[in-house]
């Protein structure tokens, strides 16, 4: 357990992932205490603080030390906070599992967000636990063959699969939904980014999301991309590049979205879940001297 300003960190021994105590999120953090946790941020990439008994305006201020508000552009938001989405499944609810598949958030913008947030309101007694995969490790470890094909890739991204009209949330979807999803035409616009990136904080090569958001590759033929995608999908989410974050009430969690992915996961029929979400939003400020933006 390593310890700086008050702060203990608790790495989880895996390829990513700590915990971090000694830090209260309900009050304001100095510059010293936000410089240590963006720091420890940076290293483990996924961050957990147990024991944050945090309001919305609480986790707003969180949110805004680490870079401005991100665009949920399919979300709708709660009353009175119009960056806070609720991430919510009744007790009773039918409808299928949320967001269960490797992704990283929004990816289709043009500046994606640079980190999400989510706060704990309502934890089932099990399951509901959240996965991260290391997409640093994931390139580190990936065999040449696979990393020569995928090297000045660029793909072609778009939220039209899950939240066009016609996408997996749209008109389609259940009709017992809790989660406020906004479906739009606006899903079927398209972004690139390139398969591997330089992160632009750290300067170390990674992987940039996946299957889900990315619909196709530059220049490649559709089957021959499709083909190439679904072997880097089975690569990225390998258990040894797996995080497994078990939910209590009250725990803030924090991911770089630029370096890892996530997914939901089930097992908690019969029992609501409800978390509330920011994304901290694409930030220029924060990039060093010469290292592109993305």
């Amino acid at each position: 357990m390593v310890q700086a300003i008050g702060i203990e960190l608790e790495p989880s021994g895996g390829p990513c992932g700590a915990t971090v105590t000694g830090v209260d999120l309900t009050s304001e953090l100095n510059e010293t205490t936000v410089a240590a946790i963006r720091s420890a941020w940076l290293e483990h990439k996924v961050l957990a603080f147990p024991d944050q008994p945090m309001s919305d305006q609480d986790l707003e201020r969180f949110t805004l030390r680490f870079g401005p508000f991100g665009d949920d552009t399919f979300f709708d938001s709660i009353d009175g906070h119009p960056n806070i989405a609720a991430i919510h499944r009744r007790a009773d609810e039918s409808s299928s599992l949320f967001a269960d598949s490797w992704h990283a958030d929004w990816t289709f913008q043009r500046f994606p967000p640079d980190g999400t947030c989510l706060h704990a309101k309502v934890i089932p007694p099990s399951g509901g636990d959240t996965l991260y995969a290391d997409q640093q490790a994931a390139l580190a470890a990936m065999p040449t063959d696979l990393r020569q094909r995928l090297e000045g890739a660029v793909a072609i991204h778009s939220a039209r699969l899950p939240y066009a009209p016609d996408g997996s949330y749209g008109a389609g979807d259940s009709d017992d939904r809790a989660m406020k999803i906004l479906p739009s035409e606006v899903a079927y616009e398209t972004q690139t980014h390139p398969l591997i990136r330089i992160h632009p904080e750290t300067g170390a090569e990674t992987l940039y999301s996946t299957f889900g958001y990315i619909v196709g590759i530059e220049g490649m033929a559709d089957d021959d991309s499709l083909r190439l995608l679904q072997e880097l999908y089975r690569w990225q989410g390998r258990d040894d590049f797996q995080f497994r974050q078990r939910w209590q009430p009250d725990m803030l969690v924090m991911w770089d979205n630029r370096v890892v992915l996530h997914k939901a996961t089930g097992g908690y029929e019969g029992h609501e879940r409800l978390l509330h979400r920011t994304t901290i939003g694409y930030n220029p400020d924060v990039r060093p001297k010469g290292v592109p933006c993305p």
